[in-house]
């Protein structure tokens, strides 16, 4: 989950160096380097040089502007921030109501502890942690009265926010939610082996040095294969509000702040959307929450930090 800025923690592996293979042996991978969502983006993909890619940088380009344009909590133009504002959006895009719908799935399936409504909480911290002083327990009995997907109206011709005051941040699964567009995009232009790293990972096919892409989690030794799956990080203090760094932007939507289990949680699953969603609620849960999880058959990568 993203607060203004996000601490990458997710590094995609070296490729062209570890093949073994001769340069002419190799296909040729077209590389797309910028800027979604407030995060650093990077997407590769093979067969078509850089030349030959060139129209597909430019609908990456459209597209990313355009999902921005649904998912920013930062643009004031975008369809979240008028909802924000507003209390309610008529004929919201059909991506935000999907998104809404995926969200409310994980929601469910956590136990509440993934919350989009969590956003007046994080403005609260956040406003106190700029005047240098704590959250009092009345604000905090007041964000919290203003949190719970319960009261969050979908439908595909309107979004209504049930209380004065409610928000929704969607910075826990838009950038996977991005992550797993621009894959399916480059998926309806013959692509099939691709990488997209959007804060959140997806890759598809092969890098051409064995099976799927390598990549690396931050603080776990070796690299590991990636394909067709999505792949999460999140760390409670991955952003903190306090100049001190003791309070983080991953916040209990039943309690507010509480320090956690210290630790980084990277998901695996089907979706980077997924998977994004996921770590977010994994970097609150207990053992026996994260046991679950796994359970269910999603890989799970928890680490002390």
């Amino acid at each position: 989950m993203t607060g203004i800025t996000r601490r990458r923690a997710l590094f995609i592996g070296a490729a062209a160096a570890a093949t073994g293979l001769a340069p002419a042996a190799r296909a040729p991978e077209a590389r797309w380097h910028g800027q979604a969502l407030g995060a650093h983006a990077e997407i590769r993909f093979r067969h078509l040089s850089q030349a030959e890619a060139r129209p597909l940088f430019a609908a990456i380009e459209i597209e990313l502007a355009r999902l921005e344009g649904i998912f920013s909590l930062y643009r004031t133009d975008s369809a979240l921030a008028r909802l924000n504002r507003d209390g309610v959006l008529e004929m919201p895009p059909p991506e935000l109501v999907e998104l809404l719908g995926l969200a409310r799935g994980v929601h469910a399936g956590s136990d509440g502890l993934f919350d989009p409504t969590v956003q007046p909480l994080f403005d609260l911290y956040a406003k106190a942690a700029t005047g240098g002083q704590p959250v009092v327990p009345e604000a905090l009995h007041d964000g919290l009265a203003r949190v719970g997907m319960d009261r969050v109206s979908v439908t595909g011709s309107v979004i209504r926010l049930g209380r004065p005051g409610m928000a929704l941040t969607l910075n826990g699964i838009a950038q996977g939610h991005v992550t797993d567009r621009i894959a399916a995009l480059l998926k309806a232009h013959g692509l099939t082996d691709v990488i997209v790293d959007i804060g959140e990972i997806l890759a598809t096919g092969t890098a051409g040095d064995g099976p799927g892409w390598a990549v690396r989690i931050a603080g776990v030794q070796g690299k590991r294969r990636l394909c067709d799956r999505g792949l999460a990080t999140s760390a409670p203090l991955g952003t903190p509000l306090d100049r001190a760094g003791r309070i983080g932007h991953i916040l209990h939507p039943a309690r507010g702040w509480v320090a956690p289990v210290q630790r980084q949680v990277s998901v695996l699953a089907d979706s980077a959307a997924l998977a994004d969603a996921l770590s977010t609620a994994a970097a609150l849960m207990p053992d026996r929450q994260l046991a679950t999880l796994r359970a269910r058959g999603f890989e799970v990568v928890a680490l002390p930090v």
